[in-house]
């Protein structure tokens, strides 16, 4: 079989089995959100939460796919969405803290494996995800329309009786997960052909401006370019043994995870948002400028804080 044929088998192999282990999540969520939403149930957690969410610009709903997306992961806070009547503002605002801060347990127990302090990284992705949301709410005054879902937009009205309700999350969760679908096919195909054509050691070679930017050693690359193509959960793999192969000093570690806690999976879970029909552009972007920023003002200030302390040339310790 020629290498490329089996590169795309694979992928779409890999897109089938990422598929159902993610519709697993959405498909109950958006199902069982939608069910809510024609009960009491709904209407009593937005009003618990309306004052909290208030402070930050968003409705008492938003608090749903916030908490699933930050305790589970990103595919179970757009789940949830997928079944809220909210305007893009709202949307914007979810999705831009939901890219600061996801998947919590899972990543925070990630960076205590590779040797970065968790509490840090923990209080870091929490801070930027409100931070933002403080920023977007009091800067953006547009976004007051309501949000279409692309696919599920169509379904999004109220049923009477009991099958109705059924039939309509039924459908709700099957377009959802059709939706990220037509995107995760493509992506594990791109991401086994990196693989398969060992892509990622000849890109490092490019990297050397950007960890120049960042103040970390070079050989830092192969561990940066996981984390941005293929996230934190999916490139702990190859983070984990480039730190094996070639050790980086706790300094270098801390600030490259505090960059890719910011900006991680660039392409992933900028396109899985594309169903929530925000602009997506400008989410990347401001989380790449925020992880820059974030990184080099970091960077500085402990080698302020080094030098004044302990002196220049000897091995950071955090």
């Amino acid at each position: 079989m020629p290498r490329g044929m089996e590169t795309i088998i694979n992928g779409l192999k890999s897109g089938l089995r990422t598929t159902w282990v993610l519709g697993k999540v959405v498909f109950p969520i958006t199902f069982l959100m939608t069910l809510l939403s024609h009960t009491p149930v709904l209407g009593w957690i937005i009003s618990f939460f309306k004052p909290i969410m208030g402070w930050i610009g968003l409705p008492g709903e938003a608090a749903i796919p916030l908490v699933l997306g930050n305790a589970l992961n990103l595919y179970a806070g757009i789940g949830a969405m997928l079944s809220l009547p909210l305007t893009v503002k709202s949307v914007f605002i979810l999705a831009m803290m939901l890219s600061f801060s996801h998947s919590l347990p899972i990543e925070t127990t990630l960076a205590k494996k590779v040797g970065v302090n968790p509490w840090l990284m923990l209080g870091t992705r929490l801070t930027l995800a409100f931070a933002s949301a403080l920023f977007l709410s009091s800067f953006w005054h547009g976004g007051n329309e309501m949000a279409r879902y692309g696919l599920v937009e169509a379904t999004q009205t109220t049923a009477a009786g009991f099958l109705p309700v059924l039939w309509l999350g039924m459908v709700k969760a099957f377009l959802g997960v059709f939706q990220i679908a037509l995107i995760v096919f493509p992506l594990m195909v791109g991401i086994q052909a990196l693989k398969d054509w060992s892509v990622l050691p000849r890109l490092t070679r490019f990297m050397a401006p950007v960890t120049g930017l960042l103040g970390v050693a070079r050989h830092s690359a192969v561990m940066l370019l996981a984390g941005l193509l293929f996230g934190l959960a999916y490139g702990a793999g190859v983070m984990i043994e480039a730190v094996k192969e070639e050790p980086l000093s706790k300094r270098d570690l801390h600030l490259l995870l505090l960059f890719l806690v910011a900006c991680h999976s660039v392409v992933e879970d900028t396109l899985i948002f594309v169903p929530l029909g925000i602009p997506v552009w400008g989410l990347l972007l401001i989380r790449v400028i925020v992880a820059f920023i974030v990184t080099i003002l970091a960077a500085r200030i402990v080698d302020r804080l080094w030098r004044n302390k302990i002196g220049k040339g000897e091995a950071y310790e955090v």
